[in-house]
């Protein structure tokens, strides 16, 4: 289990890898994936009971992460490979024909650490809840994780998935969200008017926590109290930043899906130190 300082070099380096592989392929989405890299290294390097030497699809003795936004992919596949799920030399083929790292997670390649294709947003919150509700049916005392974004809650699969959690009580369920709001088109107020999502997941029965997306420790404390067995769903709302860790990247819903040019990427590599050493 990382500490906070080696939390804090691992989530530097999962940013350089973002603009790295995003640049190298001249196509993906580096502003949400930038923004949720801190909750994600927590996620894998800390919080979630997974050993990629013995990971098998079926996950019977660990932990489960479903990405629901699969455009969040680039983030996905640097907290893979910097586990260990595959060499980070891989990063490299990100987009490239033949690659597993396609610009959405698939398991058509057999790619190690990933449960299940992402692409059509509004998924994943169900595959998640299913997943939860076997565990809970075995007697497994894991848990299964979710990462939703704010504009992909606009899709009306997510609502459903919710009562369907809380109906059940999977309290083994838990689920987040990227909350920055933007998205491709704009502010998410301004596309759907989605108001106060806390308000929303307690009004379908789940407990709620919301928490700041850019600081360890009020990740890692969000987690915990995540961890409540009290028969209700969890979702923890993280504000974060889009693009953040990049001046001209941050709170810029342009860079949504958007890759930078060789010198942006430069200019942006210069605000991340080198911490653990490029692919």
């Amino acid at each position: 289990m990382a500490n906070i300082e080696e939390l804090q070099k691992i989530s530097t380096q999962v940013r350089r890898d973002i603009l790295r592989m995003v640049t190298t392929a001249k196509s993906g989405h580096p502003g949400g994936s930038l923004g949720i890299a801190d909750v994600m290294t927590a996620l894998y390097f800390s919080e979630m009971r997974h050993d990629p030497g013995t990971w098998t699809r079926e996950a019977a003795d660990q932990d489960v992460f479903i990405l629901s936004a699969g455009h969040l992919a680039p983030v996905y596949y640097s907290v893979l490979a910097r586990s260990g799920y595959f060499p980070t030399s891989e990063l490299g083929t990100l987009r490239k024909f033949g690659s597993r790292l396609q610009g959405h997670p698939s398991v058509s390649d057999g790619l190690p650490g990933v449960f299940k294709p992402s692409g059509s947003l509004g998924q994943g919150l169900s595959v998640a809840a299913g997943m939860a509700l076997g565990k809970k049916s075995d007697g497994s005392d894991k848990r299964v994780y979710c990462l939703c974004g704010d504009g992909e809650s606009e899709e009306g699969q997510i609502w459903e998935a919710a009562m369907w959690a809380s109906h059940l009580g999977l309290d083994n369920l838990i689920a987040f969200t990227d909350w920055n709001g933007l998205q491709i088109d704009g502010r998410t107020e301004d596309i759907t008017g989605i108001g106060e999502l806390n308000e929303k997941w307690a009004a379908f029965g789940w407990d709620v926590i919301v928490a700041y997306g850019h600081d360890f420790r009020s990740i890692l404390d969000a987690f915990k109290l995540a961890h409540n067995a009290d028969g209700r769903p969890k979702m923890i709302l993280f504000r974060t930043e889009m693009g953040h860790g990049v001046d001209f990247m941050a709170g810029d819903n342009a860079w949504h899906g958007m890759a930078p040019s060789a010198e942006q990427c430069e200019a942006a590599l210069k605000q991340l130190p080198e911490t653990l050493g490029d692919y």
